[in-house]
């Protein structure tokens, strides 16, 4: 018997990746690539609740004191004369945390020193620490902890020496109010 080839198909058949299945897989793959990879939106610091409304004060050092979390269950300090309510990260600033020192004051040499001891700030009685001596890398320190404070926590007032006008007419003005 002679060797015969084998028989050539007269129609090519197209395979088709085109189908309904495959696009909805594709879809699919896609979406979840896409949200994966998306940015994530920043957080938003939460509005205070209506009920605990909170007011851009003045402060001094002296009135600043109460808000340690000891006298008072808020927790504020000052950051280059910024105000800031740290409340929320009560368990580092409040009593027993680790920067606690710095609740109730103005913790700006501190940070800038990346120091803890109670000896690096000002007392409170005393004018407000103008950061003289300080060198390049300290300043950098310092900014880079404004920033941090001014993205995480809610600015809540301005701190402004004792005595001065600043002082005195926001003193007039709460016992208006």
């Amino acid at each position: 018997m002679p060797h015969q080839p084998p028989p050539v198909l007269e129609e090519t058949q197209a395979i088709s990746i085109f189908t309904p299945v495959n696009l909805i897989l594709l879809a699919l793959s896609l979406y979840l690539i896409y949200t994966r990879l998306r940015p994530s939106p920043s957080p938003s610091p939460p509005l205070p609740s209506s009920s605990s409304a909170i007011v851009f004060k003045t402060f001094t050092p002296k009135t600043l004191q109460p808000f340690n979390g000891t006298d008072n269950p808020k927790v504020y300090l000052a950051v280059n004369r910024k105000v800031f309510d740290v409340t929320a990260g009560k368990s580092f600033y409040g009593p027993g945390g680790p920067y606690s020192n710095f609740a109730g004051r103005d913790a700006s040499r501190g940070l800038a020193l990346n120091s803890f001891d109670e000896e690096v700030l000002t007392e409170v009685g005393a004018p407000i620490d103008t950061l003289a001596g300080l060198g390049e890398e300290e300043r950098a320190a310092l900014d880079g902890w404004a920033k941090h404070f001014e993205g995480k926590y809610l600015l809540v007032g301005r701190l402004v020496e004792e005595g001065s006008e600043e002082a005195k007419e926001a003193e007039k003005a709460e016992k208006e109010e």
